[in-house]
C-alpha cells in the first residue's frame, strides 16, 4: 500500500468522524483533500469512499441525516440534500 492510499484511507476516517460530530465543513475539506490526492497520484478512490460522498457538493453522506437511500429495480438510489443522485447496482439474488 502506497503512502497516498494510506492517506486517503485516513482522510476517509476523519471525514466520517467529522460528519458524525456535525462538523460539515471539516468533513467536506477532508473529502476534497482525499480526491485531490487520488487525482495527483492517479489512484481511484475506494468503493466505500465513493459511495458515501456526494460528487456535486463533496459532502460525506450519512443516510437519514443528509442523504436519502431508496431501492429500485436492481439498483440503490442515493439522493444528497443538494439534489444530486447516484445509482449503484445490486444483486437481489
Amino acid at each position: 500500500m502506497t503512502v497516498a492510499e494510506e492517506r486517503i484511507e485516513r482522510l476517509e476516517d476523519l471525514a466520517r468522524a467529522a460528519a458524525t460530530d456535525c462538523h460539515e465543513q471539516r468533513a467536506r475539506y477532508y473529502v476534497r483533500l482525499a480526491r485531490r490526492i487520488a487525482e495527483r497520484n492517479r489512484l481511484s478512490l475506494p468503493k466505500r469512499f465513493k459511495r458515501f460522498t456526494c460528487d456535486e457538493c463533496d459532502r460525506y453522506l450519512r443516510p437519514g441525516k443528509n442523504a436519502r437511500v431508496r431501492l429500485g429495480d436492481g439498483h440503490v438510489v442515493v439522493t444528497c440534500d443538494c439534489g444530486s443522485q447516484a445509482r449503484y447496482p445490486y444483486d437481489d439474488g
